[in-house]
């Protein structure tokens, strides 16, 4: 069996990539299993290199906060800022913390320091202004397409001054409150200031839309885009903070499939303006519906960021799961012989790309065991999801870093 398997593997470059996929998709997108490894993202960071350099995509996004993304572009498109700082400001989740993910916003920086603007690099979050323990303020987003609005349109088409959005907001703190998470009482998100505040996004939305010939002779092509994006976030953000709010069993399906919703509306706007190179985690890139056990929840299933883009671009989206074999610092250890990564792990070399209808037509009778994994923050691949997968990218050990 693994003489078979040997057969289909390749080493991970951007060549062996490209022949798996029949034309180069318009969102190519690198899952991972677990988060923080700089193992699998220095990987991402040369097989994203080779791609953007000979395939000629124009967009690197990450799983990080889509407005905090901004400061990182500013700084690999003109110098804004130190790379220090940049670090520390533009990405959520820690992720400003990893020397790999500082040595990308270092490449991109040098890749576009000689470059015309057409021809540059672009950086780009895709995740909602949410953390584990919450969500930010609508403040920044609905504040920022108000301001973008009242530059370029008459002032009696907007449905409020700004300072009644800061009234209709109060402090930040009341729609930061970690507590929130677990006690939805909580919650400002039903308050009859938040349902006047989603009244007013979306009115602020939908004139954007129904201005948009006077705005594109009006304002920058890179404006436009930024508008759009506060106004993606200020209305998913009320959305969240609502389910925030609610009482009901649902409550944990309607949050996560809300953050993959933003996820996947902002992979689909950047895929507008080019192509797209994606990492995140495989469970918001999968094409199946991802699913997660928390607290006393039942099994929560929703449709994952990838399942909604691929919805919606069909053979223009390509999906890279990453499995592996090993994280012994956290208690992964040698995967059993009867499972996809035991399989895989058989294998002489450190890394490999593989097809995935390939490997899984390799992989043959019985089916390969479900790996079970020691450790919260890992996943293991599903073979159930080989159908649904355009490659697998494996790597063997993943060591401390």
């Amino acid at each position: 069996m693994a003489s078979d398997i040997k057969d289909i593997a390749h080493s991970v470059d951007a060549p062996a990539v490209m022949k798996l996929l029949p034309a180069r998709p318009r969102v190519l997108a690198l899952g991972e299993p677990t988060h923080g490894e700089d193992t699998l993202l220095d990987l991402r960071n040369e097989l994203f290199r080779q791609l953007v350099e000979q395939e000629g995509y124009r967009t690197i996004a990450l799983e990080s906060d889509c407005l905090r993304a901004l400061v990182v572009d500013a700084y690999v498109t003109s110098g804004t800022g130190t790379l220090d700082e940049v670090m520390e400001r533009g990405f959520s989740h820690e992720w400003g913390a990893s020397a790999a993910n500082r040595e990308l916003v270092r490449w991109m920086r040098e890749y576009n320091r000689d470059r015309h603007a057409s021809g540059q690099l672009r950086f780009a979050g895709i995740d909602g202004p949410l953390e584990i323990t919450g969500a930010a303020s609508p403040r920044q987003s609905l504040t920022a397409l108000h301001g973008h609005l009242a530059a370029h349109v008459d002032a009696d088409l907007l449905p409020c001054p700004a300072d009644e959005l800061d009234r209709l907001l109060g402090t930040d703190e009341r729609w930061t409150d970690p507590a929130v998470m677990t006690d939805p009482s909580r919650s400002v998100g039903r308050s009859a200031e938040a349902r006047e505040l989603r009244l007013l996004a979306d009115d602020l939305v939908s004139l954007l839309d129904t201005q948009a010939p006077h705005l594109i002779a009006a304002a920058p092509p890179d404006d436009r885009y930024r508008a759009a994006l506060y106004g993606r976030t200020a209305t998913g953000l009320l959305r969240y903070h609502s389910w925030l709010a609610d009482p009901s069993r649902a409550r944990m399906t309607r949050l996560l499939a809300t953050r993959d919703a933003m996820m996947a509306g902002n992979l689909l706007a950047l895929a507008a303006r080019g192509p797209v190179l994606v990492h995140a985690h495989n469970s918001h890139l999968q094409r199946d519906r991802s699913t997660m056990r928390m607290w006393d929840h039942p099994l929560l299933e929703w449709w994952s960021a990838g399942a909604l883009v691929s919805a919606r671009l069909g053979d223009r989206y390509a999906f890279l799961a990453t499995a592996l074999g090993t994280i012994r610092h956290h208690g992964v250890d040698t995967p059993p012989p009867d499972t996809l990564e035991g399989r895989l792990y058989a294998l002489p070399e450190d890394r490999y790309v593989l097809d995935a209808a390939h490997l899984s037509a390799a992989l043959g009778d019985p089916d390969p065991a479900p790996r079970v994994s020691p450790y919260f923050g890992y996943a293991p691949l599903d073979p159930a999801q080989l159908p649904r997968t355009d490659g697998v990218v494996f790597v063997r050990d993943v060591p401390r870093g």
